[in-house]
C-alpha cells in the first residue's frame, strides 16, 4: 500500500483554463528529478503574476432577503466600470441578520456597506459602529436629499449626522375591496377615518363580509400611525419617557378599539389561515399593509378578483390628507471598521443612481428610494404605486433611538391585551409608560451624563 500522500491527485491548469488531474507518483516516475526543477519555478511564476480579480480591491456587502439575491446583478455593472474593484456579496436571512450583525461588531469582522432596516440604525450608531455620511454627501453629485422621500431620509439622520443612504422604501396603506365600496357609491376609499368607520358599519350590516376590517394584532404600525396622526410622538423629554397617557396617544388607542367593540374586526390570528382566500372570499374588505403584498395579490388572487380590488393612502383625523404612515424600508450603511471606505462610497452612488434604483424595482419589487427612479418606470402611470407614492410623502419615522424595537414590541402586546377586553386604553398608557420608562433608565442615564 502506497503512502496517502503519494496515492493523492493533484490539480494543475493549464493556459486553455482546463483543469487536468495527474497522479503525483506516476509524475514522479516518468519525470524523474527534473520535476523537482520546474515545479519550484512554476510555484514562483504563480505568485509573481496574480489574476486580475485577486489583486481587485474587494468591497464586503451583506444584504438580506429577495434584495440579497438580485443584488449581483447590478454589482456586476459597478465592476465593469471600475476594473479594479470587486464586490463580493454574502447573503444572510432576516431571521439571522441582527444577531450576526452583533456578533461582528463584537468581532470587529463588520463588512464594509450593509443593508440595514431603518429601525436598527440607532442602535448601530450608540454602538459607534457606522460611519457618518454627511460629508460624503456634501462632496458628490450623485446624492441629493431632495431626491428623497423627506420622512425616509430623516430615518438615517440620528442627531446632526446622516448613517445611511436609502436603498428601497416601504410604509402602510389600505388594500381593500373595490367593487365592494362601489356597492355604497365610493369609487376610491374615504379620506377620513370617521367615514371609512361609517362604511366599515354598513358593508357588514349589509352581509357584504363577515368582517369589514382585518386589523392584525401581531404588529405595531397600525396604532402607531394612527397615534401620529393625533400628534402623538410616543415618547417625550428627549425620548427619555414613555407618553402613552397623553391625550394624543389615548386618541389613538380608543378609536383603534372601536372597530374591535363593533365587532368589525376578526380577534386572533387563527381566524385566517389565508390572507388572499379570505380576502376574495367576502371574509373582510379593509385591510393595511406594505408594498410587497402589491405583487402577493397580483399572483394569489383569482383572476376574476384583479379588477377588484384596489389601494388608497392612510384616510386622515383632520383635513390634511393623506393621513401619516410610519417610514420604513432599508439602507445602506458603511462600516467605522471598513478599510475601502472611497471604494464602499464609489458602490453606494452606483446603487443609488436613479436607473439603477429603477432597474433593481425591476428585479426586486422593492419601491425606489430615490424620487427621480419613479420618471424611469411606470411606477406613475400605475395607480396602485402611485397611491404608496402618495403616502410616501406623508410619512413619519418611529423615534430614533435603539431601544425602539423593544418598545414596539410592548406597544403591540399591551393593544393586543386591550383588544380582547383585558385592559383599557387608560391602563394600557399607564403600564406602557411604567413599563417603557424602566425600559429608557439606562439613556436617561447616558443623557444626564451629556450633560454639562
Amino acid at each position: 500500500m502506497r503512502p496517502a500522500h503519494l496515492r493523492e491527485k493533484w490539480c494543475f491548469r493549464n493556459e486553455t483554463g482546463l483543469v487536468k488531474k495527474v497522479s503525483f507518483l506516476k509524475t514522479i516516475q516518468k519525470t524523474g528529478r527534473l520535476l523537482f526543477v520546474i515545479l519550484p519555478v512554476f510555484i514562483l511564476g504563480l505568485s509573481a503574476c496574480p489574476s486580475g480579480r485577486e489583486s481587485a480591491t474587494v468591497i464586503e456587502f451583506w444584504a438580506m432577503g429577495v434584495e440579497a439575491q438580485h443584488l449581483g446583478q447590478l454589482t456586476s455593472g459597478f465592476e465593469k466600470e471600475n476594473p479594479g474593484l470587486r464586490v463580493h456579496i454574502q447573503a444572510i436571512p432576516w431571521s439571522a441578520a441582527h444577531e450576526k450583525l452583533l456578533t461582528a461588531y463584537a468581532g470587529r469582522s463588520t463588512p464594509d456597506l450593509c443593508q440595514l432596516g431603518n429601525t436598527w440604525i440607532p442602535e448601530f450608531v450608540t454602538l459607534n459602529a457606522l460611519e457618518p455620511l454627511h460629508d460624503y454627501v456634501k462632496s458628490t453629485q450623485t446624492i441629493d436629499p431632495a431626491d428623497y422621500f423627506a420622512g425616509i431620509w430623516a430615518t438615517n439622520e440620528i442627531g446632526e449626522s446622516l448613517f445611511g443612504i436609502p436603498w428601497y422604501v416601504d410604509t402602510r396603506l389600505l388594500y381593500y375591496r373595490k367593487d365592494i365600496f362601489a356597492e355604497f357609491g365610493y369609487a376610491t376609499a374615504p379620506k377620513a377615518w370617521t367615514e371609512l368607520f361609517d362604511l366599515a358599519l354598513k358593508i357588514q350590516k349589509a352581509h357584504k363580509t363577515d368582517y369589514a376590517f382585518y386589523l392584525p394584532l401581531n404588529g405595531w404600525h397600525e396604532v402607531v400611525a394612527m397615534a401620529m396622526q393625533n400628534g402623538s410622538g410616543l415618547l417625550r423629554d428627549n425620548d427619555s419617557y414613555g407618553d402613552f397617557s397623553a391625550p394624543e396617544f389615548q386618541n389613538a388607542l380608543r378609536f383603534f378599539l372601536k372597530w374591535y367593540d363593533n365587532k368589525l374586526c376578526p380577534l386572533g390570528m387563527n381566524t385566517i389561515s389565508n390572507l388572499y382566500q379570505s380576502f376574495a372570499e367576502n371574509y373582510f374588505a379593509i385591510y393595511i399593509s406594505g408594498p410587497w403584498n402589491l405583487g402577493e395579490f397580483q399572483k394569489r388572487l383569482p383572476a376574476n378578483m384583479q379588477a377588484k380590488w384596489a389601494v388608497a393612502p392612510m384616510p386622515s383625523f383632520s383635513s390634511e390628507y393623506p393621513g401619516i404612515s410610519t417610514a420604513g424600508g432599508s439602507s445602506i450603511v458603511m462600516f467605522r471598521n471598513s478599510a475601502n471606505r472611497t471604494a464602499a462610497w464609489k458602490l453606494i452612488e452606483f446603487l443609488s443612481r436613479p436607473e439603477n434604483q429603477a432597474r433593481f424595482y425591476e428585479l426586486s419589487g422593492d419601491l425606489p428610494a430615490n424620487k427621480k427612479a419613479w420618471d424611469r418606470t411606470n411606477l406613475h402611470a400605475n395607480e396602485k404605486t402611485e397611491a404608496f407614492y402618495r403616502q410616501l410623502q406623508r410619512v413619519q419615522p418611529a423615534p430614533r433611538i435603539p431601544e425602539w424595537e423593544q418598545i414596539a414590541l410592548k406597544i403591540q402586546q399591551h393593544v393586543e391585551i386591550m383588544a380582547y377586553g383585558k385592559m383599557s386604553p387608560v391602563e394600557v398608557g399607564e403600564r406602557l409608560n411604567s413599563e417603557i420608562d424602566r425600559l429608557l433608565e439606562k439613556r436617561r442615564w447616558l443623557l444626564q451624563k451629556e450633560q454639562p
